[in-house]
């Protein structure tokens, strides 16, 4: 829950509640569970965080990137009751860039702020799509307004067809790629990743505005390709065609939904 983090992707953490409920394949070894297993709490209880928590971002007068919700969905339901406090608070901190990731595109519309209009320049949405299953997702969440839109392809658990969706992905800015972490023994295991479903996805992207963030081969790729990072996090260890961690840059951030409308 600390603000800090070493997810590759983000500058910090804002939870502003923790726990959830699993509702799709990616859920299934879970870190927030197995740390809140850990920690001996229930990870199903959704609990809003304690005002230091949830404030802690208006004391950051630097602008960070922020992965909102890391412990539990924004959108999921047991937190109607404080999302408008948690919109206040991203409202009031525009030099931030707010990176909400879901897994629950169908609640977004209704959950949204009654100003949110066309989207907020400093809140991206996100959707998890860890197999061609969940490729639905992306189409859910292209019909939502924003002003950056971004995927999530970890954990990837099998091969992702763009090919069906070039017209959605105009709408979209950025695309996270990353194997499953997790453990030999216990129950927060890991799930294959090939290297190929990883290349696949960087080629279908290559010739589009999405940007491209590798962030980690995961723990069975780790294994198969001899790395030494044990979650195949080090860029300097995978082959070069796949060192990719790029951003959603200046030009792929304008509202590419009003132009296709005007």
């Amino acid at each position: 829950m600390a603000a800090n983090t070493k997810i590759e992707w983000t500058d910090n953490t804002v939870n502003f509640w923790t726990g959830c409920h699993k509702v799709s394949d990616g859920c299934k070894f879970c870190y927030m569970y197995r740390d809140k297993h850990k920690y001996g709490q229930d990870p199903t209880t959704v609990k809003r965080t304690s005002d230091a928590t949830f404030k802690q971002a208006l004391k950051w007068e630097k602008g960070k990137k922020i992965f909102t919700c890391s412990w539990s969905d924004f959108f999921v339901a047991d937190a109607d009751l404080w999302r408008e406090d948690a919109w206040d608070i991203i409202r009031q901190t525009p030099q931030h860039s707010w990176q909400i990731l879901t897994k629950r595109p169908e609640r977004i519309l209704q959950c949204l702020p009654d100003d949110w209009g066309d989207g907020w320049d400093n809140v991206w949405l996100g959707v998890s799509v860890e197999s061609q299953k969940y490729m639905h997702r992306i189409e859910e969440l292209a019909s939502i307004p924003a002003k950056t839109r971004f995927i999530s392809a970890e954990p990837l658990l099998g091969e992702l067809d763009f090919s069906k969706y070039a017209d959605t992905l105009k709408l979209f800015h950025w695309c996270i790629i990353g194997g499953e972490s997790g453990n030999d023994n216990g129950i927060w295991k890991y799930r294959p990743c090939e290297l190929e479903w990883v290349e696949r996805i960087i080629k279908d992207l290559k010739d589009t505005d999405v940007a491209i963030f590798v962030k980690q081969m995961g723990t069975s790729l780790s294994k198969k390709m001899g790395l030494k990072d044990r979650h195949g996090g080090d860029i300097v260890e995978w082959p070069v065609n796949i060192q990719v961690r790029e951003f959603p840059n200046e030009k792929s951030l304008v509202n590419i939904q009003s132009t296709l409308n005007s």
